[in-house]
This record gives C-alpha cells, structure tokens and sequence, in this order.
C-alpha cells in the first residue's frame, strides 16, 4: 500500500504509556504522540483542514498565496500543503520563536517576517496586524487565521478526539492539552464530552498569559499579560477557538519548569517533545492530587523536539536564564576555584614600549585594551613583535595602533565546554565580568586547573 501524497500520512498517531516521569501519579498516563506526523506536529491537521474549508467556501483559489501569523508548526502544516496544492506562502512570527523554526519554514519555500513578541495585537508592528496587512495588499490572498477559524477546532472534533476514544477504547477520563489557539482542546474535547459527559478537560496555561484568570472569573486581566519564553500555549487575546465551556479548569506553569520538564520527557521517556509537552506534564503533575488510580489520562505531546535544539535542548541557553543548576563548571566556578588574579589592562593611548615593559615586568603574554574603563581591543607579544620586526619606530606609537579584535566576553553562567569551545589558536582566552562589574580573564590554563582541581 502507498499514499497518493504526505498529507495523507497526518493522523492516526500512536498512543503511548509514560512509566517513568509519572511514576508520582497513581493513574494511567498516555501521552499522544503528535511528532509523528509529516510536520512533526499537531498543527498539520488543522492546516489541511482550514485550507479544504476556504477552497470548498472559495475564498482560496488557485495559485493564490496563503498569508499567516504563526509560531511555525501550524505554518509547516500551511506549507507543506502548500506545496502539494500550488500555493504560496508567507508568514510573520515573533522574535521568541527559535531559529529551527523559522529555517524549517523558510525549507519548505516560505517567506517568514519575524515581528516583536513585546507589543500589543493591536500594535501596527505585531505579528497579528502585519499578516493582517499583508492580506489586504497582497492579490490573491488568503488568511487562515488560525486562532478564530473554527476549521481548527472541526479537525480535532474530526480527527483528534475520535483517535483517542479508539484508541483508550473510550476508557479515557482525562484529556490534558496545552492552550494556545485553543483548536485541539476544544475540538477533541468536545467530541470526547459528547462520548461520556464526565471526562475533565484540562488546560495548562503559562505565566503572562490570560486563559486561567479569564476562565475563574471572566475578566480579561491586562494586567495579566507579560512577556514569557514557553512556546506554543498561552496568548495575550481570547482566540475563538477557545471554546471555555468545554474546558473543566486551567493550570499554570512556570517558564523554568516547562523548560526543565520538556528535558525530563527525553531523559525519562525517550520521547523526543517540544516546549508545550513539558508544560503540560509539568501542569499534570501539580494536578496529580485531583487524580485516582483507575483513571486513564491521555496528555497531548504537540510537537518534535528538534525544533527547541538551541532553547529548552540547548544547556547554555537554559543556564543564561537561571533555569538549570550548575551541575557542570561555568565561568562563576572557575573563578571560585582559583586564586584571586588582578587583570591588567592597558589604555590604548599608552605606547607599545609600556605594553611591552608591563607583558615583561608580570610574565604575561597579552593585554585587554580599554578606552574610558571599556575593553575595546588586546594586544599581544606576537602582535608587539610583528609590528616592531616591520617598522621598530613604532615604539612609541599607542598600542591602538597595533590592536586587533577584544577578547570574547562570556557570561557568569556560561558552561565550561562553552568556553574550551570559544579557545582556539585565534582566540587564547575570554573575558567575564564578575558580579562586582570587575572584568576577569580566563585562559585555558585556568579550564585546565578548575577541572583537575
């Protein structure tokens, strides 16, 4: 048996029991499996089904161009139907999104415009309002709008909760989705509560966004609203698709935790996830009292972990944002392990003859340059010797003469293989400042004693 085409590869992904991660929990727990599908991700049948609606309504025609706002996986869904139905794509995202998404977009022949996450939906520069701009200047287009077409939520209804009442043979008592646009809880909700009334839908929520308050009081709370670094829930607006009646109650999880729990699921599952199913494991197991043995929970796992390598994947990342311990060394480490040195700087009106005397005087082989107390440059004994084997007058010159490029500045968190990574023959050692504003030096002989240390 073959498929006439990818998009008839989307759906029917496996359901698949967690053993460890939830050993806390006393009831069953299957996570649902998105990443199998061609776009490695959920969106893909949401897209298929919102471009079917608009060419069975006619507002899509051929050749014409597809414009949307969009975190990337619903946009890999739009592009890859795309290209099986000839249209053309282009999409905005925000600034917070990681790089692999945007390149996997931008692979499958997309044009991405990349917009500020920091501003209102109403704001001309949001990515809401320039694929809104777009549409009415671009001929032949065509909007999906995923948060308020309710195709998004008809394809889970469809789809998604018939899928999971197969599969659990209609045992399931909980269904546990990250929220963003609201399309998959509300479709697969709803045809599940239409199968038995008494299943809970969950909703996990993130910090900076509006879903839990509005649904516990019906206040949408500005007040509510800041930036935050999950990906794929949570959303500064109401979406249509949020359908609140279907949903029993929100929970909210914190960026650190969601980003450490996506991690867990790899480690623990060897199940490579992104952002939105750690979250919801996280939010899961604060809810773990609500839970009783015999009840079978099913947790949408949204999306493919390879599109989070340079975020929740990515341990200098996690550690810049305070969110993992310092397990290995980092540069805060090493410079604890050693003696206190002073670093010597030289300003760079001095002469190369005073560079030359201080290298000799202290038994070092370079000197940060600064100008006004910054550090602008460094000169070198190879630096000083090449310029006076070519012209030796030039003693006298000021050393910003014969500088070359700054030593590279890390942070304070910044792993030890990170920074044996950043020396080389090129670059002979980094530059931190200390939590006192005092610039540090660390060369490889110190990587080499805090480790043998």
């Amino acid at each position: 048996m073959w498929y006439n085409n990818i998009l008839e590869t989307i759906g029917n992904t496996p359901l698949v029991r967690l053993n460890n991660i939830t050993k806390d929990i006393s009831a069953t727990v299957l996570a649902k499996i998105e990443t199998t599908n061609p776009g490695n991700s959920i969106k893909d049948r949401m897209a298929v089904k919102m471009i079917e609606d608009a060419e069975k309504r006619g507002v899509l025609k051929p050749g014409g161009t597809i414009i949307e706002g969009t975190s990337g996986n619903t946009g890999m869904g739009l592009a890859m139907a795309a290209i099986i139905k000839g249209y053309k794509c282009i999409f905005t995202t925000t600034d917070k999104q990681s790089k692999e998404k945007v390149d996997a977009l931008r692979a499958f022949g997309a044009e991405v415009i990349v917009c500020p996450t920091n501003v209102d939906p109403e704001d001309p520069r949001s990515y809401y309002s320039v694929s809104s701009r777009l549409e009415r200047e671009v001929p032949n287009s065509w909007k999906p709008n995923q948060y308020d077409n309710l195709a998004n939520s008809q394809a889970h209804y469809e789809q998604t909760g018939p899928e999971i009442w197969k599969q659990t043979e209609g045992k399931i008592t909980h269904l546990v989705v990250g929220v963003g646009t609201g399309g998959t809880i509300s479709g697969a909700g709803k045809y599940l509560k239409e199968q038995n009334p008494n299943i809970k839908v969950w909703g996990i929520d993130t910090y900076g966004s509006v879903f839990k308050k509005y649904k516990e009081t019906g206040i949408l709370d500005k007040d509510e609203i800041y930036p935050y670094i999950t990906e794929g829930i949570g959303e500064d607006f109401l979406p249509q698709n949020v359908n609140f009646d279907i949903i029993d109650l929100f929970e909210k999880v914190t960026d650190k935790d969601a980003a450490l729990m996506t991690r867990e699921i790899a480690r623990k599952e060897g199940i490579f996830a992104g952002n939105s199913a750690g979250s919801a494991i996280a939010g899961l197991l604060q809810l773990k009292d609500k839970l009783k043995p015999e009840d079978v929970v099913v947790v949408i796992f949204h999306d493919h972990g390879s599109r989070y390598m340079g975020k929740m994947y990515n341990e200098d990342w996690l550690r810049e944002r305070g969110f993992l311990k310092d397990e290995k060394l980092t540069a805060r480490s090493i410079l604890a392990k050693r003696s206190n040195q002073e670093v010597v700087t030289l300003d760079c009106e001095k002469t190369i003859l005073e560079a030359i005397n201080i290298m000799k005087t202290l038994s070092i082989s370079q000197l940060p340059v600064t100008q006004q107390g910054m550090v602008i440059g460094k000169v070198t004994e190879s630096n000083v010797l090449d310029s006076l084997l070519e012209n030796p007058s030039l003693k006298s010159s000021p050393v910003k003469d014969i500088m070359t490029a700054s030593l590279p500045f890390v942070d304070l968190n910044t792993s030890i293989d990170k920074i044996s990574s950043m020396i080389n023959k090129d670059v002979s050692a980094v530059l931190v400042e200390d939590e006192q504003g005092k610039i540090e030096i660390i060369t490889q002989y110190d990587i080499i004693e805090a480790i043998s240390g």
